[in-house]
């Protein structure tokens, strides 16, 4: 029999930034709320202390700080005729565990999207008609705005200690930043961090270009700084340990360091981790939810009763829990109805890699992980799909995360990957050497989703989630467009060799290879029920308790990282709760 604990006013379902931002907005509100980690307990001290912090064998190979999938994975497919297998080693993609989430192992690139990236259906059909977009591309328009959003956005930027140049301030654009960003209310709270060779380089090339080159906003602060909540930032030492990492130095942006240390302390609050969720539970109409079922630390069955249900987990398992709670109907990609796993997409990752000579000290052992330069030209309402070939945009940036010999060494074309010439080729160019990247966006389509395996289930008997998806020719398109781009500037920098990474005609998904974590949709937010599984407000448009903010709620990628989005969209979700929804619990928008 499971143990029954004492009602509250809210569950939280993860421990990462949604879950942080929504127990610090709800606790300040009054609610007794309890978070459920399905992971240890972290935080800088120890968890992330030197020298632990900096062992690439511990962070980057036995991936300390992400979850086991020996108990809970996804399988993987590319088409709905293709039986799916588990994903039994991290590559592609990686999702965190522990207090943090993936929010300790981030590199801290952190974006606001373009007020177009809102209305990407909408604009496409004005601009170029409905006969442009291929029939199985199933995007959608967010149901809010960006000038709706930009007080979450801003919000979040100042709890994050984000470095960075604003480039429109209350319409007026501003030298040095984004000329294509939607407007501000005001400058960043830090400026930006200092460039690393590459970046100088980089904008000396997009000007040549004619690009408009700016910082990439990042939450690495570039001086000390306490946020709202009164959290203390230092300075980032540059040490080359952000992503796959948590933070030895209180300076990039995590949950952990950003916002549990005010709501850990708070009477109205508890954390529990090793708290694995295993579902919502549903009064017998299946309208609401009465709390969740999870295994606690020791393995026992619990139920925590609950007025309000929020997930909060990795995005993917947020699907995973609605899906397994029978919330809302499952997404069939025959009849294209249903709404819980529609719209599952990615992110368009590619990079050049350039060789110098010994004259040009790179030194990639230094990094900021969000820091650099990039630019817009190419991305948003700036791609015309009718001359690019592609629906969507994307960046080139140049950043330098930092590197070492196990995380990997680029060598140049025709070296091989062992042996006493790989040897050789790493020593002479190990610091010779940088790269840009091209960032993409990921379109949504009727036969890229997700679903209930029914051959494979996790360690607590539950059916595994099973992802379909591969890439399209719209992001092959863009692949190649965008690395083209890419190639032609590197050009102007003259390097001895290079080396980039275009998709290929044809070519499939490789879940081997890490791309990035930018995972998203499977539960997105609209304007119809039919369409979308969330409202404008982030709650099941099934089970009005319940709110799922995250990445999850995209009914497409941006060519951003979606951190940025995500929190402003959980402080968007928590003032709904707040002021609407307490004083009159129900649906916030009508059917």
């Amino acid at each position: 029999m499971a143990i029954v604990k004492t009602k509250v006013d809210a569950v939280i379902v993860g421990a990462g930034w949604t879950g942080a931002i929504l127990a610090k907005e709800l606790t300040d509100h009054g609610l007794n709320v309890v978070c459920l980690e399905r992971g240890p307990d972290r935080d800088t001290q120890p968890d992330f202390a030197y020298p632990r912090v900096v062992d690439e064998l511990e962070g980057s190979v036995h991936r300390r700080y992400l979850q086991a999938l020996a108990q809970e994975t996804v399988t993987i497919r590319h088409g709905v005729n293709d039986t799916a297998v588990p994903y039994r080693q991290m590559g592609s993609f990686k999702p965190g565990t522990g207090v943090g989430g993936a929010g300790s192992h981030w590199s801290g690139a952190h974006f606001r999207p373009l007020p177009e990236d809102f209305l990407l259906r909408s604009n496409m059909e004005q601009r170029f008609g409905k006969k442009l977009l291929p029939e199985n591309m199933s995007i959608q328009d967010f149901p809010i705005t960006y000038d709706e959003l930009e007080p979450s956005l801003d919000h979040f930027e100042y709890v994050c200690g984000t470095s960075g140049k604003a480039g429109v301030i209350n319409g007026q654009v501003q030298e040095g930043g984004n000329p294509f960003e939607g407007s501000r209310k005001r400058e960043y709270p830090l400026p930006p961090n200092p460039n690393y060779l590459g970046s100088e380089w980089f904008y000396k090339a997009a000007k040549e270009m004619g690009y408009h080159a700016y910082p990439i906003p990042a939450s690495n602060a570039s001086r000390a700084y306490i946020n709202p909540y009164g959290c203390q930032m230092g300075p980032c030492n540059a040490c080359g340990f952000c992503s796959d990492y948590g933070c030895l130095n209180y300076s990039k942006a995590s949950p952990n360091a950003n916002v549990w240390p005010v709501v850990r302390g708070r009477k109205n609050f508890e954390m529990r981790t090793h708290a694995q969720v295993l579902k919502v539970n549903l009064a017998d109409d299946k309208k609401t939810a009465t709390g969740v079922t999870y295994l606690d630390a020791q393995g026992r069955e619990t139920e925590q009763p609950a007025d309000l249900v929020l997930l909060c987990a990795f995005s993917l398992y947020n699907v995973h829990l609605m899906l397994v709670s029978g919330i809302g109907t499952p997404y069939d990609p025959v009849t294209k109805t249903g709404t819980i796993g529609k719209n599952y997409s990615y992110q368009n990752l590619n990079r050049v890699v350039m060789y110098f000579d010994e004259t040009v000290q790179a030194n990639p052992f230094i990094g900021i992980g969000g820091a650099g330069a990039t630019f817009d030209d190419l991305n948003g309402k700036q791609n015309d799909p009718t001359k690019s070939g592609f629906v969507g945009g994307g960046i080139v940036w140049a950043r330098q995360p930092g590197a070492g010999p196990v995380r990997g060494i680029p060598t140049p074309p025709g070296v091989p990957n062992w042996g006493s010439a790989w040897k050789k080729s790493v020593k002479e160019v190990f610091r010779h050497q940088f790269y840009y990247e091209v960032q993409g966006s990921c379109m949504s389509y009727d036969d890229a989703y997700l679903s209930l395996d029914p051959t494979y289930k996790d360690a607590f008997g539950r059916p595994l989630l099973r992802m379909t998806f591969d890439w399209h020719d719209n992001e092959i398109k863009a692949s190649q467009f965008l690395v083209g781009k890419a190639q032609e500037m590197c050009k102007v920098l003259n390097p001895l060799a290079m080396k980039g990474d275009a998709k290929k005609d044809g070519q499939h998904y490789d879940v081997t290879q890490y791309q990035s974590t930018h995972t998203c949709g499977g539960a997105i937010m609209g304007k119809d029920p039919k369409t979308s599984a969330l409202n404008k407000y982030l709650q099941s448009w099934d089970v009005s308790n319940v709110f799922a903010p995250g990445a999850n709620a995209f009914p497409q990628n941006n060519g951003y990282n979606p951190t940025g989005l995500v929190g402003g969209l959980a402080y968007w979700c928590a003032k709904a709760i707040r002021e609407q929804y307490l004083s009159n619990p129900g649906p916030l928008v009508q059917a």
